[in-house]
């Protein structure tokens, strides 16, 4: 009886133990799940609200890939699951990889639309620019004014101007031209005329030069990459 008994008893330690080792191995392939469902979960979310905490999820991501790949390593048999689940966390790292660069994508096009929204609101504060540069606001009364402004803010900040802000400004400037030569015609003034030519004269070189020097350096930068 007591044989019997001993014998139970060894066969309940040894259920156990594999149940404890069956549990542990699970929840070291839970880990790789708990990665794929965060990147999954990650790409069901506006791009804004990504854009605005990717540092906070770029960090979590890597933290639940280390720690899967940290578990995965420590399973020394059932090595065909293994190989599988090691699978998964490449293809989860793949997905999280095209994922991220659509968001550094975003993030790069949202600040590019808020730099040119900045330098057109310096350039003309009290209207809103669209994209179709539209300047019919501009009249006999306020052109030299919005001119005056226009040129003064350039040479003032002319030093922090990128190429592309460079490339923006001209753009602004032959819509204010084109808008000038439909105001000719609608009264304005000799005086303000002249007053308008002086700052385009004042405007060219500002513009020639410091296009140019931004444009030499971003082939620099560019030719060293």
């Amino acid at each position: 009886m007591k044989r019997v008994n001993s014998l139970v008893a060894l066969a309940v330690l040894a259920a156990t133990i594999t149940s404890c080792r069956d549990t542990a191995k699970e929840q070291r392939y839970q880990s790789v799940d708990a990665y794929e469902a965060y990147v999954d979960s990650i790409s069901n979310v506006g791009m804004e609200d990504l854009s605005a905490r990717w540092d906070e999820i770029e960090n979590t991501a890597r933290e639940k890939r280390n720690q899967a790949e940290v578990e995965l390593r420590a399973i020394s048999d059932d090595e065909k699951v293994k190989e599988q689940y090691q699978q998964k966390v490449y293809a989860t790292s793949e997905r999280y990889d095209d994922f991220r660069n659509q968001v550094m994508a975003d993030r790069e096009g949202r600040d590019a639309d808020r730099a040119v929204e900045n330098l057109r609101s310096s350039l003309f504060p009290t209207v809103t620019i669209r994209n179709d540069r539209n300047f019919d606001w501009v009249n006999k009364d306020n052109i030299l004014a919005t001119y005056d402004h226009f040129v003064n803010t350039v040479a003032d900040n002319k030093d922090d101007y990128t190429r592309e802000d460079w490339d923006e400004i001209k753009m602004l400037w032959e819509a204010l031209d084109a808008r000038k030569n439909t105001v000719e015609n609608e009264g304005l003034t000799a005086e303000d005329n002249r007053k308008i030519a002086a700052l385009k004269v004042k405007f060219a070189p500002i513009y020639t030069i410091n296009r140019m020097e931004e444009k030499a350096k971003e082939n620099r930068e560019n030719k060293n990459q």
